[in-house]
């Protein structure tokens, strides 16, 4: 039905991973530029701390959008791009990828015949646009379409999916070029308070520097009110800023949340394995896991771990003498137990040694996800801004 003073577009609202967001066919919106940017704020009603007058759900994790199209890339199927839409923010970010999301758009490519659908499992070759690199997501699909129901259980999200499984070997250096982007296992970041800690810096899926938390006074079982105090948040944006200018010589630190530059790199502090309590209030045992993370992205503790951090975290897992190997401890082979807020993820990682240059090669990194299409139709957006 046509409305005198609203525009309609398509879109699709999924759930993929433990994240949220609009999925769209790159045909129906806009060319990428400042209309576009304009369509996706007020589709999620931003800025607006609650996003009240739109589609957002008022957390970073579900402001998100994944734009996708067919691909006439060599080795791919999809072109897809991922958007960070800011919230209280008038910004939208294109500077990464985000892991969760990803696993949402094999099965919308599939479902909206963007790729053909290969009963029992569907390989999708997804080109991200936003790194560069290929991710090959493989996808359940029955009778056509893909498969939302099955018995994978992914922790922060209720009752059980169909597994997707999701490779990221080839995201290595997605953003800087290299694994450990200034070229070393740890580095030291000199605080304004004198303090100096060492952080490692690993770009895999997105570039991520990792803290110890008991170098910041934590034990690693803090509360989302505890991450969030003000002290612990500068402490964290000085850090993120201060690793930003190991990779950009003359960078200023203090930029690091502008507009532009918002969410990266991530950071996490990691702890090692131990017994805590998930946000639900299940207890966990350090026995299951191991090591502990709290993530925090935009600001906020995230709920879960994002999929790309995930991807960072376990790859930094098997580089020695990285500050994540070393409080891990013991691996198993093949796997590392992330043990985060809402429970225990594993993530896939077979890597073997490499040259100096690139330390570690990986014929295997990534992690599972569920996704499940939750709504599609015709969302609206007033005509004038």
């Amino acid at each position: 039905m046509a409305h005198p003073d609203q525009q309609a577009i398509r879109c699709v609202l999924m759930r993929a991973g433990t994240s949220k967001g609009l999925f769209f066919v790159e045909s129906d919106l806009p060319s990428p530029g400042p209309e576009r940017d304009r369509v996706l704020k007020r589709l999620m009603g931003t800025p607006d701390v609650l996003q009240v007058d739109g589609l957002g759900g008022s957390r970073p994790i579900t402001s998100k959008v994944a734009i996708i199209a067919r691909s006439d890339r060599p080795g791919a199927d999809i072109d897809y791009t991922f958007a960070q839409v800011g919230i209280e923010t008038d910004e939208v970010s294109y500077n990464g990828n985000c892991g969760n999301i990803s696993s949402g758009v094999g099965p919308f490519a599939i479902d909206e015949g963007l790729v053909p659908a290969v009963e029992g499992v569907t390989k999708v070759r997804i080109h991200n646009t936003n790194t560069g690199k290929r991710i090959i997501a493989h996808v359940p699909v029955r009778a056509g379409k893909a498969l939302a129901t099955g018995d994978f259980v992914l922790p922060g999200v209720p009752g059980s999916g169909a597994e997707i499984v999701m490779d990221w070997s080839s995201t290595v250096g997605a953003k800087t070029g290299r694994l450990l982007p200034t070229g070393t296992p740890v580095d030291t970041v000199v605080l304004e308070d004198g303090r100096r800690l060492t952080v490692t810096l690993c770009d895999a899926g997105n570039p991520v520097v990792w803290v110890r938390a008991s170098d910041l006074g934590l034990t690693g079982s803090e509360t989302a009110e505890a991450i969030g105090a003000t002290t612990v948040q500068e402490e964290l944006r000085e850090i993120r800023g201060k690793a930003t200018a190991l990779l950009l010589p003359g960078y200023d630190w203090r930029g690091v949340d502008d507009p532009g530059g918002r969410g990266l790199p991530l950071i996490g502090l990691v702890s090692p394995a131990g017994d805590y309590r998930t946000l639900s209030g299940a207890t966990v045992e350090g026995a299951e896991m191991d090591l502990r993370v709290h993530l925090v992205f935009m600001g906020r503790l995230h709920e879960s771990i994002a999929g790309t951090a995930s991807v960072s975290l376990a790859a930094a897992s098997r580089i020695t003498g990285s500050l994540v190997a070393e409080v891990a401890g013991h691996l198993v082979p093949d796997t590392l137990l992330i043990g985060h807020p809402s429970g225990i993820t594993p993530v896939r990682v077979k890597a073997r040694p490499a040259n100096e240059r690139l330390h570690v090669h990986f014929d295997l990194l990534g992690f599972s996800r569920t996704a499940r299409r939750l709504m599609e139709g015709a969302a609206y957006y007033p005509s004038g801004g």
